[in-house]
């Protein structure tokens, strides 16, 4: 075989030369008709390294802002991920204005889509200036044996947690929101404010922006929730998903209950807002929300918990209160 020479410049660092020089060799076994190529050790850590930046693979102008998709790799969960951010408008024509950001985590079976389609809640966040960003609701295309047997575990059932569990050592949601997507977040949008952040989400991920606002409360200004999982060691959804993720140490069960956080974490400022709809077919026996009012109760944690009469679990009753819920979000942002 013939030796080849081929030039990149300003390459920022030997790391990345290493990624180019791996992804050059790959274009060569291509051009020469190879089956299969193995890439290993620190060629494959830099490969993967370079997939990590985002690539915008979608884009849609809202209320004069721009809902934008993106797809990276994530270290953290070990395979390709995608999220959506939506920019509101800027006010000035200053580049260096920068916005806050109000993640949203979504319910069992969703994707980053079902918020961004479904919600409405980018006029608000356009007139309030606050920029959405909604993460994917598990590790995705892993194949794991077994991950998408039921709509309620594995697949579109991450729980924002961090399994234990080897065969679900991937699932490592609570990480992926709480540290790897703020980072990534930070280094990639410079009109991106991550420094000033709230969270917010709907049944599984009311569950996540609970535990994750109580158990980061430097990190998120204030939280909110639609029909939140607000007890999951006592219902059936969350034994399922604690049992497979987490095993049978029931300690481990209540560091991602919100009801269980809320008596070691309730030094707050911000009141929390849950709306929760009173005709719920989830209400009495998955999402428990009283639980998690009498344990707010019992320490004094700032809770407003609207029941809404006539409402269900759906994003038309999530669509019909967003705009409340954006604007409890601004004002603890102070915009």
């Amino acid at each position: 075989m013939e030796a080849c020479r081929r030039f990149t410049l300003h390459v920022a660092s030997a790391f990345m030369a290493e990624a180019y020089v791996t992804l050059h060799a790959i274009d060569l076994v291509v051009d020469l008709d190879f089956n299969y190529v193995i890439i290993k050790g620190d060629s494959l850590t830099a490969v993967k390294k370079m997939e990590s930046k985002p690539t915008e693979i979608g884009s849609s102008k809202m209320f004069e802002g721009y809902n934008k998709r993106y797809k990276h790799f994530s270290p953290t969960l070990g395979c390709s991920m995608t999220f959506h951010i939506y920019f509101p408008p800027s006010p000035s024509p200053s580049p260096s204005h920068k916005f806050p950001v109000l993640y949203w985590l979504s319910g069992l079976t969703c994707t980053d889509e079902n918020f961004v389609i479904k919600s409405g809640a980018q006029r608000a966040a356009s007139t309030e200036g606050v920029a959405l960003i909604s993460p994917d609701t598990s590790p995705r295309g892993l194949n794991v044996e077994g991950e998408a047997d039921s709509w309620d575990f594995g697949v579109g059932a991450g729980f924002y947690l961090n399994a234990t569990q080897q065969k679900w050592k991937n699932w490592r949601m609570y990480d992926y929101v709480v540290k790897e997507l703020p980072q990534l977040l930070s280094e990639n949008f410079p009109q991106l404010d991550t420094s000033k952040a709230s969270i917010s989400g709907h049944s599984m991920g009311g569950h996540g922006a609970l535990t994750i606002y109580l158990k980061n409360l430097d990190k998120y200004k204030s939280v909110s929730a639609f029909a939140p999982i607000a007890n999951p060691i006592n219902c059936p959804w969350g034994q399922k998903a604690f049992t497979n993720y987490l095993g049978n140490d029931k300690a481990a069960w209540e560091e991602y209950d919100a009801t269980c956080l809320i008596s070691k974490f309730h030094n707050m400022s911000a009141t929390i807002l849950i709306d929760q709809g009173e005709d719920d077919k989830f209400l009495h026996d998955q999402l428990l929300g009283h639980k998690f009012q009498e344990a707010c109760k019992s320490v004094n944690a700032p809770l407003l918990l609207r029941l809404q009469p006539g409402y269900d679990h759906s994003y038309f009753f999530i669509s019909t209160f967003i705009d409340d819920h954006i604007r409890h979000h601004a004002k603890a942002l102070k915009l």
